[in-house]
This record gives C-alpha cells, structure tokens and sequence, in this order.
C-alpha cells in the first residue's frame, strides 16, 4: 500500500512539473500579416505528399513550420517576421499566392523542382529585401512582371525550366544588385532589352532554349562584370549579326550562341582575353575564321561547325594549348591543314576523350601530326567527308576517315561511377546531393575532376575525401550533373548545425563562382528531415524560450517514462501464457499474414525442416536482404532456393510483398517461378523453383569453368529478352522490372534462361479516367549503377525503356565478357567509343572470337542501340526480341548440329554438381557496385531540353 501512495505521489509531482512547464514559457508572436500571407499561400498549394501537414495553427514561426525562417523576436511583444520560405523538392502543387508580396522581411523565396503553376504575381514587387528568387523547375506560365525591376536587393532570378513566356520587361534594367539571370528553357520571346547591359553587376545572362527573337543589342557589352552569354537555341532576326561590341567584353569567359541563325562574318576574338569556351555551331556565319595573331589563350573549346565558313584554318588555332575541343566540321575549308593542328599539350595528353573534327570541307593537305596524334593520345580525329583527304577505299580502313555524325558523343559520357577512396569513412552516413553545372567552361570533365573536388571541398568548408564525387552524366545544354556524397569526420553523423550550414551553402549560393566551372544549381539534397527544418526556424529564440523547452521536455520525457515503468511492472505481474498471446496478437496487427491465391503459404516449421534449421551447409548466398539456402521440400525430392530476410529489414519487407504480388500473377517459361512465401512466426522468406545453373554473371566470370559459346550466348540473351517482353506487353497489368543485370539472370540445367529478382519492380501506369496511359512512372531512383538507364537516374521517370538499356549492358556483357563497371571503366562508354572510332570488335570476348565478325557485330550494334542515351532512340523489347531472332536465323550455320535458339544440345547440359548451389537472388556474387538502397533517395529532376 505504501509503495502504491509513494508511485501515485511520484505521478502526480511529474504531471505538476510537466504542467507548469507548458505555462512557463508564452512563445514568440509571428507578424500577423506574415501570417494571413502564409495562410492564404497554404490554400492555393496541393500537397499530395503531406509534406507541409505542419502548417497548422495561427503562429508559423513559433510552431516551426516545415519550410518557414524567422527572424529573432523583436520588441516587447516578441513579434518574428518571416525572413526565408524554404519549400525546395516538396512535391508541391497549387500556385504562387500574392498575398506572399506582403511578407516584406522575406530574403529567400526559394519552390524549386515542384510542379506549381500559374504566373509570378505582380505583388512580387513589395519584397523589397530579397535576396534569393528561386522558381525553377516548376511549370510556372504567364509573363514575367515589370515590378520586379525596383527589386534592388535581388542577387538571383532563377525562372529556368518553366512555361514563362512573353518578354523580357525593360524596367529589369533598374535591378542594380542583380549577379545571376537564369531564365533559360521557357518560351520567352521578344527582342532582348537593351536595358540589361546597364546592370552594373550581373555575371550570368542565361537565355537559352527561348523564342527570343530580334538583334543582338550591342548595350550587353556596357555590363562591364560579364562572364557568360549563353543564348543557344533561340530564333534571332535573319539579319541578326554578333555586334562588334561583344568581342571586347575583357571579362567574359564564356559565349555561347549555338542555333541561333546568327549571319554575317565572325569577329576577331582578341578582345575577349579571358574566354574559355566560344560556341558558334549551327548559324549562317560566311566568310573566313578569323586571321588574327592569336585567340584567346585560354580556349578550351571552339566550336564552329555547320556554317559556311571559307578559307583555310589559322595557325593560331594550333598554338592553343588548353583546347580539348575543336569542330569546324560542316564548312566550306578548304587548303592545308596546318602543321601545328594537335600539338597543344591537351590534345597530346592521355586524360579524358577530346575531339578534332574537320568532316565534310574541302581541306586538301593532311597535317602528319594529326595520324600521330590518333594512335598515341586520347584525341579523336576526324576528317571524313574531304574528298582529298579520304578517298573511297579509305573510309573504312583509315580511322580518321570513319564518318561520325555525332561528335559530341565522344566527350559527353553517359553516367559514370566513381570509385570511393578506401580511407573514406564508408560506415558513415552521408548526405547525397544532386549538383548540376549550368554553363561549364570545358568540355572533358576527367581532365578537371580532382580540380573540382578541390574547389568543392575548400567553398564547403571540408577537407579531403569528405566530398566524393559520386557518378556524372553529361546532359542536353551542355550542362555536367552529377552526384556528391558528404561525409562527416569522427562520428558517424554530420550534428544539426553542420547539417543546416551544409544545406544553406548549396541553396543560398555560398559556394564562390569559378571561372572554370561556372554557375551551378541544387536538384536534391537527401535527407531532408523535418528537424533539420525547425531548427532554423528557431534560431531566433531567446534563452528563456530555450531554457522553457528544455523544461518542458525533460518534464514530458520524465512523465512518459514514469507511465511506461508503471505499465510494465503491471504487465509484469499477468500469467506467462496470456502475456505470449498479447503478443501474437500484436503480431499479427503489425503484420497481418498474406493471402495470394496460386501461391502456398509455408509455416516457419516446414521451412526449417528443409533446410535444416538454416544450416549453414545448405546456405547458397547473401545479399542485401538477407541469406539464400537450397532447401528439400518434405517429399524428399524437390529443391527450392529460399530466400530468408533478415530480422528489422524495412527494405526487404516492401521488397518482400513487392515480388510476391508480382511473382504471383506471372508465369512464363524464362521468368523465375515462385513455388511460394512464409509470412509466419515473425519471418518473412520466398521460396522459389532452385536453379543449378547459376547466375549468368557467374558464367561470363569463369566460375563455373566452362565458357559459354557464342550460339548459348545468343539463346540467353534471347531466352532473358522473351522474359522481359512478357513483362512489358503479356502481363496484367505490364510490369518494369527495374534491376535487370547479369547477376538476376539465372540458367537452369540446360542454360535455359530466367529472369528473377523482382523486389525493385513496378506496375507500369494503367489508363486514367479520360483513357489515357501515362508514359512512366515517377518513383524514386533505385538499381545497380552501370545498368541504370540515365534518363530514369536523371528525371525519376521509370519506363518500359529503362529496362531495355538495362538489358542492352547485359549484352554488352555477353559480347564482351566485361562487367557493367570495373575499375571505373563503364562498358557502355567504352564500346561506345570503340565502336565510333570502327574497332568495336577489339573489346569481344577472345572466347568468341573465332565466330563469324558479321554475327558479332550485329550483335554489338543490336546492344549499343539498347544504350542509348535518349529512350525514344532505343528499340522496344519486342524488336530486341525480333533481331535476336534474326540473327540466330542469319547464323543459323555456325550452330552444333540439332541445336535451335529454343532448346540447347545434349552437349551443352551442365551438371548440377559443375557449380556451387545457386539461388534466384543474385547475393552469392553480388556486384560491389549494387547501391539500390543507397540511391533510393537520390533525385534528379527532367534535363533543360
């Protein structure tokens, strides 16, 4: 009795304290226009994730609203003004309220890569302290409003990657703190105002990908800070010339007017002493490259291809030492090739890929330096298409004489991994972040990567082998995106300040510009937790708010705990039988038992009895979700794989349903058959039909000791191909796989292949109400570096395509024996790069090269096509079926007698014994490149067009 008086005193002191706590401290009081303004925003927003569910109550400030900075409380009524809205990624929808014009502390408007619509209210033009206006990657429409032009605070208008159309208003002229003007990829029209070249201090005019018509305005070169023009892709007037003004811009480093039906002669560039990269390709420039003494010695690209150029190429240009790329294909040249073309130290370098193309002129005398430099750098030469120069019977023995219509490829690479140094703390969290150059000022970025991440490092304000540079790609622009990863030093977490100072450095723009390097943007940074957000809100309070909220939740920590002892000393004292069956009971809430017809549900009993209690003498493989063992089914006859997660795996339980709900409704003879699952005692595992053959991965690394042969190749990928169109186009509804690689490709006792692994895939879109199918599916980025397809690990959009380049690196596989990714190498890249230079068959695998070459490189081209950048360019499965079929008919000779594509020879059986046990999931070799859970939050956002 006396202990039950001292715990109820106990309980009832901890409710006192807690109580007072809550009336310790009355909080600070946000503005209350800055209040209805964020109300009135709240309801013009859609927020299907529930990202902002917090923006409740009248108080934003003092009740942390997800997004929402304050300033410190000011004056004896503690009143806060909102100083930053930080709704960057959200998901959001809806539309820009104008009551948001009246919060006028804000300095940071920052909605980037949502979906919000409609136009940039006019009321825009009362804030007059910002700082930071950040709207791209939106679907923002309506014109651009003249009141932002008294705006003389504002540092950054980003409206890129919008809908915005209209002109450009000439009141922006009167934005006299301006730096950055990124408003490329809307549909802008209109001449460009003259009145931006009175702007004292804007760097970055960016204009690309518009409707801009009219004259250049020579008044740009009155903007004396200028670094980059960029203006590609837009539709000048036909008399549109570059104004002589702009070849003495002393500060730019970049200008760039690719497509933009420019006419007349082309200025001397000896006024422009600084410019890295000038890019005049696709206009109407007639008359001769520029004579002078010199360009600018800083040149890293020079492109002038496809105009009318005449006369011969300069000497100068062959003096440039840094240029990486050179393209003046697609003229009217004509003469010697200089001497000295190819002899700058660049293009005589081992790093990175760099181009000299001069197809199609009229040159007529080769450069001896030129054939040198093709065999001894990493410099491509081109020069098909000059009569002289490449007789008929040259174009295919002579690698210079190979036609290639798409230069660029040779530098702009697809996404490609980077090794992590072993010294980094790999056991650490880290932060990923998407990071895009907007306009960089080279073209090969392997020559610059370890420059980068020195620059990187020193603006974060890390040291060494904190900041590693994850994977790059380049993109349409061209724009270089790429993945970082942040890791902290000593612990295993970055604390929230150093979280939040992370963060504020990338989207408040901290980071220095570089000359080199140029503008940059944020596309994601992951994790974004919700306390990393309302700790900067609060950075405003005073000591006694803190010192209440310490209180106050001391005070409620010490309550819940009181009560949780309480209940467990009363749970304590029920009989041990009734305490098991509470917590079947909760079991069976926290995870009810499944139902899928077709599929049998095994006990947790029967399984271990097949396998003998989990021996390890029966375990076959372990992966991510957990351990694989081969297991005997109680007719003492069957052999199945079971796949077992491990206890607390969050991942491989959505996994887990996933592939049953798939598996179930599934079935075809080169898919992996689910025989069933066990959803019991807490376990979650999949039992599937055993496959001794092993994963195709094992085969094509020699571990199972006998080589494949072209025509078992060709049936497996075949085999693979038929499964993955069942998926596509025969199941109900159709279904992307998601994580097709070498290793989820499993062959049976007759290298029959199956396609297995299911726990990444998706439902394809079904039609919506009006009958329309969407063409992907957005979902958040998972699989295996070096078979994602970079359009899906770029935009987040999952389509039937994305399984198609996947397949496409598993034939390249197949053809060349190589992994998707080994020491670096990507072999997309590189059989890419081979095939373009006309040595595609040099990278085949030596086992199967004594087969037909026509056979091979059928084979060849039919996977680079799979790999291709773009997904309309790509052919579906359906074709990729139709062409293996073709090729096994054209071929049909080289196969061993009685031998079809369906159905091997005796002779090509494997013993079950020829490998060790093998399992559906691909564990046992497990590609150390396999980062699905690492990149399921990584998001890339649609390229610029």
């Amino acid at each position: 009795m006396k202990l039950a008086m001292a715990e109820m005193d106990v309980t009832v002191l901890v409710a006192v304290a807690f109580l007072f706590s809550l009336f310790a401290y009355t909080g600070a009081v946000t503005n209350p226009v800055d209040t209805a303004a964020l109300e009135a925003f709240h309801k013009t927003l859609q927020d299907p994730s529930g990202n902002l569910a917090n923006w409740v109550g009248n108080n934003p400030c003092e009740n942390a609203w997800r997004g929402v900075v304050c300033s410190a409380p000011t004056g004896p009524s503690n009143i806060t003004f909102v100083t930053e809205l930080r709704l960057f990624d959200l998901n959001l929808g809806g539309s820009l309220a104008p009551e948001l014009g009246n919060l006028t502390q804000l300095k940071y408007l920052d909605v980037m890569w949502n979906h919000m619509t409609g136009s940039i209210p006019p009321s825009f033009g009362k804030l007059t302290q910002l700082y930071l206006l950040l709207l791209n990657g939106n679907k923002f429409t309506g014109t651009l409003p003249k009141e932002l032009g008294s705006l003389s605070y504002l540092d950054r208008i980003q409206i890129d990657e919008n809908q915005i159309s209209g002109p450009i208003p000439p009141e922006w002229g009167g934005l006299t703190s301006i730096q950055h003007l990124h408003m490329n990829n809307n549909s802008l029209n209109g001449s460009i105002p003259p009145e931006l070249g009175s702007l004292p201090n804007v760097v970055h005019i960016l204009l690309d990908n518009n409707e801009l018509t009219g004259e250049l305005p020579p008044e740009i070169a009155n903007a004396r800070q200028l670094l980059i023009i960029q203006l590609d892709n837009n539709q000048f007037a036909s008399n549109a010339t570059i104004p002589s003004t702009w070849a003495n811009i002393s500060t730019l480093l970049k200008l760039s007017l690719r497509n933009c039906g420019l006419t007349g002669t082309i200025p001397e560039m000896g006024g422009l002493p600084l410019l890295e990269v000038l890019d005049l390709s696709f206009n109407n420039f007639t008359g001769p490259i520029p004579n002078q003494t010199a360009f600018p010695v800083n040149l890293t690209s020079l492109d002038m291809s496809n105009n009318r150029l005449t006369g011969q190429i300069p000497t100068s240009i062959g003096n440039l030492q840094s240029l990486e790329i050179l393209s003046l294909s697609n003229n009217q040249l004509s003469g010697a090739i200089p001497e000295n073309l190819g002899t700058g130290s660049t293009f005589q370098s081992y790093g990175g890929v760099k181009l000299i193309d001069l197809q199609n002129n009229q040159l007529t005398v080769n450069s001896n330096s030129l054939a040198e430099l093709e065999s001894n750098s990493t410099t491509h030469v081109r020069y098909a298409g000059n009569p002289a120069l490449c007789p008929n019977a040259q174009t295919i023995t002579n690698p210079l004489c190979i036609p290639n219509s798409d230069p660029v490829s040779f530098t702009y690479d697809s996404v490609i991994p980077i090794e992590i140094p072993p010294n980094t703390c790999q056991s650490c969290k880290y932060i990923t972040v998407g990071y895009r150059l907007k306009s960089p000022g080279f073209s090969v970025f392997d020559l610059y990567s370890q420059q980068f991440l020195a620059y990187l490092t020193a603006g974060l304000d890390l040291i060494q082998n904190q900041v590693i540079l994850q994977d790059y790609t380049w993109q349409a622009g061209p724009r270089l995106a790429m993945t970082i990863r942040l890791y902290p030093t000593g612990n295993n977490t970055f604390n929230q300040s150093e979280f939040d100072r992370l963060y504020q450095t990338f989207s408040q723009w901290r980071i220095p510009d570089s000359a080199i390097f140029g503008p940059y943007e944020l596309i994601s940074f992951y994790p974004r937790s919700l306390s990393a957000y309302n700790s900067a809100s609060k950075g405003g309070l005073s000591k006694g708010a803190i010192a209440g909220i310490v209180i106050g939740a001391a005070a409620l920590t010490m309550l819940v705990t009181g009560l949780i002892l309480f209940l467990f000393y009363r749970r304590r004292k029920l009989p041990p039988a009734l305490l098991a069956q509470i917590e079947r009971m909760n079991r069976a809430k926290r995870n009810p038992a499944l139902k899928v017809a077709g599929v049998k549900a095994f006990t947790f009993e029967e399984l271990a009895l097949a396998t003998d209690n989990f021996s390890e003498e029966k375990q076959i493989g372990q992966g991510g979700y957990g351990k694989v063992y081969l297991g005997i089914l109680n007719d003492g006859k069957k052999q199945v794989a079971i796949k077992r997660a491990e206890q607390g795996s969050l991942q491989g339980a959505h996994e887990f349903y996933t592939e049953i709900e798939l598996l179930s409704r599934v079935h075809h003879r080169n898919l992996v058959m689910l025989e069933g699952y066990c959803d019991d005692e807490g376990e979650q595992m999949l039992v599937y039909e055993f496959m001794p053959g092993g994963t195709l991965r094992d085969h094509l690394s020699a571990l199972s000791g006998i080589p494949l042969d072209f025509p078992t190749r060709l049936r497996i990928a075949l085999g693979s191909a038929r499964g993955i169109l069942y998926l596509h186009t025969e199941a109900n509804p159709p279904i992307f796989h998601r994580d097709i690689k070498a290793s989820n490709i499993l062959l049976d006792n007759r290298k029959v292949a199956k396609v297995a692994d299911f726990g990444l895939s998706r439902l394809a879109p079904v039609p919506d109400m009006e009958g329309a199918t969407p063409g992907h599916v957005s979902t958040v980025v998972k699989g295996t570096p070096g078979y994602m397809d970079p359009e899906y690990f770029l935009t987040h959009k999952l389509t039937d395509k994305s399984d198609v380049y996947s397949f496409g690196v598993v034939l390249l596989e197949l053809i060349t024996g190589m992994h998707a990714i080994s020491k670096g190498k990507n072999i997309v890249r590189e059989a890419h790069q081979r095939s373009l230079a006309g040595l595609g068959l040099s990278i085949i695998d030596p086992v199967i090269a004594q087969y037909p070459a026509e056979a091979l490189e059928s084979f060849m081209q039919l996977a680079l096509s799979c790999c291709r950048d773009m997904p309309e360019a790509r052919p579906t499965m359906a074709e990729v079926v139709r062409d293996l079929e073709g090729l096994g008919r054209s071929y049909s000779d080289i196969f061993p007698d009685g031998y079809s594509l369906d159905m091997p020879t005796q002779s090509s059986r494997i013993s079950t014994g020829s490998l060790p046990m093998s399992y559906p999931y691909s564990a046992r070799d497990r590609d150390s490149n396999d980062t699905s859970e690492l990149l399921s939050g990584t998001v890339m956002h649609v390229a610029p067009r």
